[in-house]
């Protein structure tokens, strides 16, 4: 049985996947990083690599319940152990409702809830029988109120904030602690990545863009302090703080800010 604790990150090999692996690794954690992306993958497997062994690479569609199966208990059948699972990988996508096909929301609910679903089913079974283990799903600040011009993302969000938030009361009596992580403006290529649904992707990501960014490095951070104090929501607190006074006291502000959502980004409208 390997000493060192042991980390699964899906999405692990761009922007907040990325940051959480290199700061596990300066903790010491060995991690798997796990995603679809094989060649960045194990460029990555090899610049953790450069000193001594701290991470592998290991191909995942997370959309897959087969392939997340198989990982997730591969690990843990080497390792005989797994102390944190970040079911972190998604993609965004921007669009009206009325321009969306079922095709567009299968594809982002294959990814963003049911690849959650998946890991958190497989790990979670897992941590049951280990008797420990920390689950952490990366949701969104859009999963905390809603999000004009990209609801089915949002609608993905706010479901890993209910199931997690949710398991995170279900899961204490066995030892196992639960959060979700409600990232805001982060400086990733999630944006140009972004699938656009009738829209400008350009200007729809220079309007995003022109938020005040924050690193991956600094999410990363705060993530791995949150999961340390087993937050069941790690969100950095001057959004966090910001949202629940402007929904809950300002509902008029709010209002407002949501429909100058609306008309900024239909002026990105491509028909």
């Amino acid at each position: 049985m390997i000493m060192r604790k042991v980390a699964i990150v899906t999405g692990g090999v761009s922007g907040i996947g990325k940051a959480i692996c290199k700061e596990l690794v300066s903790r010491h954690v060995f991690v798997i990083i796990a995603d679809i992306n094989e060649h960045d993958g194990r460029l990555l497997e090899a610049e953790l690599n450069k000193d001594t062994s701290n991470a592998r690479f290991v191909e995942l569609n997370v959309s897959d319940f087969e392939n997340v199966e198989h990982v997730i208990t591969n690990v843990h059948e080497e390792f005989q152990r797994l102390d944190y699972l970040f079911n972190n990988a998604g993609i965004a996508m921007y669009g009206e409702i009325y321009d969306m096909s079922i095709d567009d929301w299968k594809d982002i609910v294959d990814i963003n809830l049911w690849g959650i679903v998946y890991g958190t089913q497989v790990g979670y079974r897992i941590m049951k029988k280990q008797g420990f283990g920390h689950i952490i799903n990366t949701s969104s600040a859009a999963g905390l109120g809603p999000s004009p011009i990209s609801a089915a993302y949002s609608t993905t969000k706010h479901a890993v904030v209910g199931l997690t938030t949710s398991l995170h009361y279900e899961a204490e009596e066995f030892g196992i602690k639960v959060s979700t992580l409600c990232p805001t403006f982060v400086d990733t290529p999630i944006f140009d990545k972004a699938t656009a649904i009738n829209i400008d992707k350009s200007a729809m990501s220079k309007q995003l863009k022109k938020q005040k960014m924050m690193s991956p490095q600094q999410l990363a951070k705060i993530a791995i302090a949150g999961v340390h104090k087993n937050k069941p929501i790690i969100c950095p607190m001057p959004m966090r703080k910001t949202m629940d006074v402007v929904f809950t006291i300002f509902p008029s502000l709010h209002r407002t800010l949501m429909r100058m959502v609306c008309k900024v980004s239909r002026k990105a409208r491509l028909t």
